[in-house]
């Protein structure tokens, strides 16, 4: 059972990104679901499907001496009763190393459940490189009735 009750999605996003950074697997596995149905897609990787298939391959990630640093930004939030699910982009470093950041587009989903809310997808791909665009929402054009 787990022992962190998240009230609400943002308290997951943050803690999840908080885990990504310290190289936490114990951490990062507290904000997930133990649902079988949970998915982890990392950039350029397979699909991981299920808690155990999920937690190694956090594991594997981890593994190395080498921590990230993460940016967020650009945050798209689609919200329900039960589930939310967060569009945004991550600027990825690795802590110490001068190399530039390379930019995820990512979507995390997350779902209400009887110990408060938790990760049940996150999907990182590669993004196009350069500067993150702003999103911006056109006016609507007044609508007509013929």
């Amino acid at each position: 059972m787990k022992k962190t009750n998240f009230p609400t999605a943002q308290d997951v996003e943050a803690a999840f990104y908080e885990a990504l950074e310290a190289g936490d697997v114990d951490a990062m596995m507290e904000v997930w679901s133990d649902d079988e149905d949970v998915v982890c897609i990392h950039p350029g990787g397979p699909r991981h499907c299920g808690y155990a298939d999920v937690r190694a391959s956090w594991a594997e990630l981890f593994s190395g001496s080498s921590r990230l640093q993460v940016q967020v930004s650009n945050l798209v939030v689609l919200s329900g009763m039960m589930l939310v699910v967060h569009a945004l982009r991550e600027s990825i470093a690795v802590k110490g190393d001068q190399r530039p950041a390379v930019a995820v587009a990512a979507t995390n989903a997350y779902m209400r459940t009887g110990q408060g809310w938790r990760m049940i997808l996150h999907h990182a791909s590669p993004a196009p490189q350069g500067p993150a665009q702003q999103r911006t929402v056109e006016p609507e054009a007044p609508k007509v009735l013929h």
